[in-house]
């Protein structure tokens, strides 16, 4: 079961409650997602539109914001070239409404995942030059298109790269050099001298800020056209942004009815594309999921529908399990652009086909997931793999666009570092999956030789490399690799040790203004010793579902919930308690036999308009 820590991070818990109004217990949750100052609390648990960011902070938008502005009054013709995934898709139809709104010849580009790859190629471009086009802008993608930046500026095109991840680079005796492509204007708040506040953004809030710094100038600008004017009113922002960290200059903007549209896109990409929910994420994320709730984006209407979400009902954990997988689907085993074209319907019909589609595609992918999944176990246990401390799996039969997901399960399974590799139409590709105590990427660039191709960040990552350079790979990063057996077991993180008892509806309902959780800001996590289990019975279809009458020491009764693994439980019980236990657990018979120490969140459940409490069991030992 892990190793179990409590988070003892200290404060004046006391006097936080009494400013907030919320309890000392929530307080202390707070704390321990390392929200600390007096002004990110009231922002965690009252930020506002009025606390996003600046988005003249992040480095070249001034600039970006200039060329691109030039451009549409030049009537040059402009692409965006996006990504496959979901916050390329986001990101794309971000800059698509956005810069089409400013008046622009717009059109969008976005790659095949097997014929084109991650990111700009020179096919891409050359269709591009073909095409008469004059700019590109990418989004969530581009920083680590040296070669391919460069070929389209001999070209003669103009290149804009609006990103989110990490800056190549290289390690030399003198420190660290990054290396940044030869566009006109980057802007990617991990630039090493970007001054934006939180760096933890996504594609698609990168490019949803660049937008709104578009459509402020355009503003400023309104009836003008010389181009001083515009650069005048580009240094007047960047100076009021050093000044004033606060979005309030542009809240009409951010509430013009193309922007609240905007901000349910930019939270679905942040949501998918799996960023911390802390911070300004929290904001856009909570204020997205509000405005999805009566959504007009044709396209997010017809999803839901066609995966029974109720949009009033919508959650962090409905975007990222059930609608965002479709949009990712019709990327993994088609093209991205009909997932694309779905947030751009204009007729609902249309939409609904479009939605019906992604959802099928997405119930195949299920099941070549667990397929591949369970050829990779088969792989890794009857084989030398299974004493390697970073798992590289090759399965040359694998659709590629499944690698990253399959790579996350046997993470998840075997608490390693892991990589999938399956066999393209040009080589290798691959996707990996990390634990917290190994950054992918660096240990990655210590091999960066082997690649044709390579990029990402700390816990996930993509590559290409010669089918001759697999076992290499496998070998190299192994003989790198400085993890200890004590990074390998899981540790399960626990806000506090606190008794049932204190788990009343009203601090349960209090928990709420936590929301939403997701990485970064996972739900609370509470810890009671010696719970004993009296009796027991299995919910759902399948028998899956764990439901107890439980009691403390004091012997007050509870009522707990198991959704984990209930085969895994109910051994466990027999090899501590005895063989044939866990079925008098079941049948009454168990008596006060099974006293377990428990992890668990409280939760209301509603049944017929009758509410009830419920503890809902994660782990035990």
């Amino acid at each position: 079961m892990g190793k179990w820590m409590v988070t003892c991070k200290r404060a004046d818990f006391d006097s936080i409650a009494r400013k907030y109004g919320i309890t000392p217990m929530l307080a202390r949750i707070i704390r321990n997602r390392d929200v600390v100052e007096e002004d990110a609390i009231r922002k965690f648990l009252e930020g506002t539109d009025k606390d996003l960011y600046n988005p003249f902070l992040l480095k070249d938008m001034g600039k970006a914001v200039y060329i691109m502005l030039q451009k549409i009054r030049e009537g040059r013709k402009i692409r965006i070239i996006g990504d496959y995934d979901i916050d390329g898709v986001c990101s794309t139809y971000i800059l698509y409404r956005g810069l089409t709104s400013c008046g622009g010849d717009i059109d969008t580009a976005i790659p095949h995942r097997i014929k084109d790859g991650y990111g700009l190629n020179e096919s891409l471009i050359d269709d591009a030059y073909k095409d008469g086009i004059d700019t590109i802008i990418t989004c969530d993608n581009g920083i680590a298109a040296m070669q391919q930046i460069a070929y389209a500026n001999s070209l003669g095109m103009t290149v804009v790269i609006t990103d989110h991840h990490e800056v190549p680079y290289e390690d030399k005796e003198q420190g660290r050099e990054y290396i940044l492509p030869p566009a006109l204007a980057i802007v990617d708040p991990k630039q090493e001298d970007c001054e934006y506040p939180f760096s933890g953004i996504c594609g698609a809030m990168v490019a949803f800020k660049f937008v709104l710094a578009c459509k402020k100038i355009s503003a400023m600008m309104s009836g003008k056209q010389e181009t001083d004017a515009m650069q005048c009113a580009i240094e007047q922002m960047e100076a009021n942004a050093k000044n004033e960290l606060d979005c309030t200059s542009f809240l009409a903007i951010l509430r013009s009815d193309l922007c609240l549209e905007l901000t349910e896109i930019a939270a679905f990409a942040t949501i998918g594309d799996v960023m911390d929910l802390l911070d300004e994420n929290r904001i856009i994320v909570q204020l997205g999921l509000r405005y999805m709730g009566h959504t007009r984006n044709l396209g997010l209407k017809a999803l839901m529908a066609a995966t029974g979400v109720e949009p009033q009902k919508i959650k962090q954990h409905t975007v990222g399990f059930i609608l965002g997988p479709c949009m990712n689907a019709t990327g993994r085993l088609d093209t991205a652009r009909h997932a694309l074209e779905l947030l751009m319907s204009e007729d609902y019909s249309a939409a609904a086909r479009i939605a019906g589609d992604l959802k099928s595609l997405n119930d195949s992918r299920k099941d070549m997931t667990l397929e591949g999944v369970d050829r990779a176990v088969e792989l890794i246990e009857n084989s030398e793999l299974s004493h390697d401390k970073v798992l590289v799996v090759y399965l040359p039969d694998i659709h590629e666009s499944l690698a990253g997901i399959i790579a996350g399960r046997i993470r998840e399974r075997y608490e390693r570092p892991t990589f999938v590799l399956t066999k393209g139409e040009e080589g290798v590709k691959g996707s990996g999956r990390s634990i917290d105590s190994y950054h992918m990427y660096e240990e990655m660039t210590k091999c960066k030789d082997l690649f044709t191709k390579y990029g990402g960040h700390k816990l996930a990552a993509g590559l290409s490399l010669p089918e001759e350079n697999v076992e290499l790979f496998r070998t190299k990063l192994n003989e790198l690799c400085t993890l200890t057996e004590a990074d390998f077991e899981p540790v399960v993180k626990l806000d506090m040790e606190m008794p049932m008892f204190y788990a009343t509806k009203d601090f349960t309902k209090e928990l709420d203004k936590l929301e939403p959780f997701g990485v970064g800001n996972p739900k609370p996590l509470f810890a009671q010793k010696n719970v004993i289990f009296l009796k027991g019975r299995k919910l759902g279809k399948n028998a899956n579902v764990g439901k107890y009458e439980v009691c403390d020491t004091n012997g007050v009764h509870y009522e707990a919930i198991y959704f984990g693994d209930l085969v895994a439980f109910d051994a466990y019980i027999d090899e501590k308690y005895g063989l044939g236990t866990s079925r008098g657990l079941y049948n009454g018979t168990a008596g006060t036999d099974i006293r377990l120490h428990v992890a668990y969140y409280p939760d209301v459940n509603e049944f017929r308009g009758i509410e009830s409490l419920q503890m809902v069991m994660k782990y035990y030992q």
